[in-house]
């Protein structure tokens, strides 16, 4: 079957779904494959359970004239996404970097949404799989469509973007994250910078971090650009008079306060007020929609539990991140601290060195009491308590009384599911 005729189908039934245990009444189900599962075996399951169509790529599992049979249905997933994209009137904005795409994400979409119809990717939905089910899910009155793609390695960017075709792109920042399969630092910068070489190419618009050296000199030369600073009157002013503990900016004559903790999230709000201010939302509206927005799914959340103010950060974790989140918390006011590290994973033979680091910058920060979980923390040489496992740090807790009224800051991996830790409490 071509893309535009399986188009046409889409537009009747503009849902899909790759999950059985998520399908909706009139999904058009896509068989995809993974190492441990085979989305053809469910294309019965499918259709019994309500979808419309089922999209496989092994006859094997032909059920009747409601099973579409391809190549690839990976491949035609994203083909098709790629077509609705153009379709589509909306203008796209791709974002991805290093830290803070989602919680970035999340602001451009609480500003621009106060003036325009959007869609953005959900949750961390960033990958070959994810950012096809975004483009399905732009509607035909969508005006602007939020992106987020990641990678762990080189090439993807590059990919997404083809897929994508963005109008705009944003680069968070080029950190130490996915060291293992980018292969190190250098790495890194090249494997994001993909999305500058496309929009280059198409000579689109990119957003940028004016401060951010790698940024200003990758676009030196590039005119379609629209930034931020602090400083540099030839980009958006932006200003940030505090952020003990939570962020608060001053663009002119506005003052917003947020409610993200931490200065390391001040460049994600700059960038979604920079793409307020692109695409003409009142300033009033921009405030209204940062200061609206609330951390959730244990990023920089805020909590309140049994007498302790507890930053949740426990959604992911690099070397960067981690640095930027000790140095905030050795900012915030009280005299009882409390810190809790996990492991940082995907740092290949970089991760006894960026574990040792970060320990040494605890103490450096005077951050004693602090506790390091995971089999790597477990081997860095440091004073402070080291737990290999969860469950270690877990019968060390239940035994110890934290001290009433303390301040803490939680952050590992997403693998250390260290949110378990409000359980103890």
């Amino acid at each position: 079957m071509k893309i535009e005729d399986l188009h046409k189908i889409f537009l009747r039934y503009p849902s899909v779904c790759t999950d059985t245990r998520k399908l909706l009444k009139n999904d058009i189900f896509f068989a995809l494959k993974g190492e441990n599962f085979n989305g053809n075996e469910y294309a019965k399951k499918a259709i019994e359970n309500g979808a419309t169509y089922a999209i496989i790529d092994e006859e094997r599992f032909f059920v009747d004239d409601r099973t579409i049979i391809v190549k690839n249905a990976l491949t035609t997933l994203q083909r098709l996404a790629n077509f609705h994209r153009n379709y589509s009137k909306a203008r796209v904005i791709a974002l991805t970097g290093s830290n803070g795409k989602t919680t970035t994400k999340e602001l451009i979409n609480a500003v621009l949404s106060k003036k325009y119809r959007t869609i953005a990717t959900i949750g961390n939905l960033n990958n070959h799989i994810g950012v096809p089910l975004t483009l399905l899910s732009i509607k035909k009155d969508t005006e602007i469509a939020i992106v987020e793609m990641g990678a762990n390695h080189q090439k993807e960017i590059e990919f997404l973007s083809g897929l994508t075709e963005p109008d705009f792109g944003y680069i968070t920042n080029f950190g130490k994250a996915h060291l293992e399969g980018f292969g190190g630092v250098k790495g890194v910068i090249k494997g994001k910078s993909e999305l500058y070489t496309h929009l280059i190419a198409e000579n689109k618009g990119i957003f940028m971090n004016a401060d951010d050296p790698i940024q200003k000199e990758k676009l030196a030369s590039y005119i379609n650009k629209y930034g931020f600073s602090t400083s540099d009157p030839s980009f958006t002013i932006i200003k940030m008079p505090k952020a003990n503990p939570f962020v608060e900016i001053e663009i002119g004559q506005t003052h917003i306060s947020t409610k993200l903790i931490g200065s390391y999230n001040f460049p994600n709000c700059c960038a979604a007020i920079l793409m307020g201010k692109y695409f003409n939302v009142p300033d009033d509206m921009i405030k209204i929609g940062l200061e609206s927005y609330l951390p959730d799914n244990n990023r920089s959340q805020v909590i309140e539990k049994k007498g302790h103010k507890i930053i949740l950060d426990a959604y992911n974790a690099n070397p960067t991140s981690m640095k930027a989140a000790l140095e905030n918390f050795s900012q915030i006011e009280g005299d009882r601290k409390c810190l809790f590290l996990g492991d940082m994973f995907e740092l290949g033979e970089q991760a006894k060195e960026e574990h040792q680091n970060i320990a040494e910058l605890a103490q450096a920060l005077e951050l004693n009491n602090t506790c390091l979980i995971g089999e790597n923390f477990y081997e860095v040489k440091s004073d402070f308590k080291k737990f290999k496992t969860y469950n270690d740090l877990k019968d060390y807790l239940r035994s110890e009384n934290i001290p009433k009224n303390s301040s803490m800051l939680i952050k590992g991996s997403r693998g250390m599911a260290l949110e378990r830790i409000l359980e103890i409490l």
